[in-house]
């Protein structure tokens, strides 16, 4: 996927081949292979050209990258403990690239503001307020005397 990822455009076999080779040995058939079952997994489409094919990324690597992270946080069973632990593990431009993110897709921000009545100036917060215009007998059924 690396390879059909870095040209994005449809390739062949053999063009895969040739670019692989450049690093290691491999088989024609090998790669042939791998194409064959990254189609019959919905990972590429492919046309026929000839008596060869054409192998097309169905999405991009950050769709990809996407999806096997949104199926990891699914299979926790406390979301916000998992990205806790992730948040924690990234470096500060992986940070960076999570605010920038954020902005694009227009979250607010994640700095946590001040509640209003914490808020310098007002007047701090009471306890829960008492009910107005109760009726005496209905105090003494809440337990109030």
């Amino acid at each position: 996927m690396t390879r059909v990822w870095k040209w994005n455009r449809p390739v062949t076999v053999r063009e895969v081949l040739e670019d692989l080779q450049k690093e290691r040995s491999i088989a024609y058939t090998t790669v042939m292979t791998v194409l064959d079952n990254l189609h019959q997994k919905g990972w590429v489409r492919r046309e026929a050209e000839g008596r060869a094919y054409r192998y097309e990324a169905v999405s991009t690597r950050a769709a990809y990258a996407a999806a096997l992270m949104n199926e990891a946080w699914s299979q926790s069973d406390n979301g916000a403990a998992a990205l806790v632990a992730f948040f924690g593990m990234m470096s500060e431009e992986q940070r960076q690239s999570l605010r920038d993110a954020v902005r694009v897709v227009g979250l607010p921000e994640t700095t946590e503001q001040p509640r209003p009545a914490e808020q310098p100036g007002s007047a701090p917060r009471s306890g829960p307020a008492e009910p107005q215009g109760e009726n005496p007998a209905s105090a003494e059924g809440r337990g109030g005397r």
